[in-house]
């Protein structure tokens, strides 16, 4: 189920160096990962080594999350979206198959809105960005303890053979980062804006998506309502639905038919 292989990589960008994995050779296919503190491109460890038997697979951390450099100013939207185009610039990609989780979701619904030539198909996955409101985890953020890393992991990850302490032990050096707390908490700052949030909500956005699109979302999602994904999957025209039993984070809760339904619609 763990990939064994995926390869580390580092590309330069315009706010420094950003750290990203890869795996397999075929489609370009690029992953983009939730809001949470410690969260990144390790967020699909149980994803990129089912899916680089089909797909050329790269899950980068977000500028401002992960192992790569970050912007000492406040951050946005914008930067965000753009940091996706960049990517794909430095990679070389003039296109590529886009596939977003919560946050990544939002980015990826704003990415294929603004540039719709850059996007082959997009898979949004219990994505934000269709409500206004803000999550409480968001706006009472705290840093982590090692013990609260490791029981969200004991929630949110659901496969055989997984070594809960590691893991823990991974996300809790991410959130000893200098800095990380500091950038992490300008990020919130945007993004629990109630300007901001309005500004950059997807729902407007939706409909003038033209790329062909799967909806992958959990029937018992308490952060994201299914009812969100049943908004998003009738505004964007010709989609796909894809529902699941779980939660919100589908990638680790469900992974071999998340895994499928990727490779199902995107190869």
């Amino acid at each position: 189920m763990v990939a064994t292989n995926v390869a580390e990589k580092y590309v330069t960008l315009s706010h420094g160096r950003t750290r990203y994995l890869e795996a397999g050779t075929g489609h370009p296919t690029i992953l983009l990962h939730g809001v949470g503190f410690t969260g990144g491109a390790d967020n699909f460890f149980l994803n990129m080594g089912p899916l680089s038997s089909k797909l050329r697979v790269i899950a980068p951390d977000f500028v401002g999350w992960g192992l790569g450099d970050r912007l000492d100013l406040e951050y946005s939207f914008a930067y965000l979206v753009d940091f996706v185009r960049e990517l794909q610039d430095a990679l070389g990609l003039e296109s590529s198959h886009i596939v977003g989780h919560s946050m990544g979701g939002w980015v990826a619904s704003l990415f294929a809105y603004e540039s719709p030539n850059r996007v082959d198909k997009l898979v949004l996955v219990a994505s934000g960005g269709a409500a206004t409101r803000t999550l409480a985890s968001m706006t009472t953020f705290q840093p982590p303890s090692r013990e609260a890393l490791l029981k969200g992991l004991k929630d949110r990850v659901n496969a055989p053979g997984i070594d809960f302490e590691a893991l823990a032990d991974r996300e809790y050096a991410k959130a000893q980062i200098p800095g990380a707390v500091e950038a992490y908490q300008r990020v919130l700052n945007h993004m629990n804006n109630g300007i901001t949030r309005a500004r950059y909500n997807t729902l407007r956005r939706m409909p003038l998506i033209k790329a062909p699109t799967l909806v992958i979302w959990g029937r018992q999602d308490s952060t994201n309502a299914l009812e969100l994904g049943e908004k998003t999957h009738e505004l964007i025209k010709g989609s796909k639905m894809v529902v699941l039993d779980c939660e919100h984070y589908i990638p680790t809760e469900r992974p071999d038919e998340f895994n499928k339904a990727l490779l199902d619609f995107l190869d």
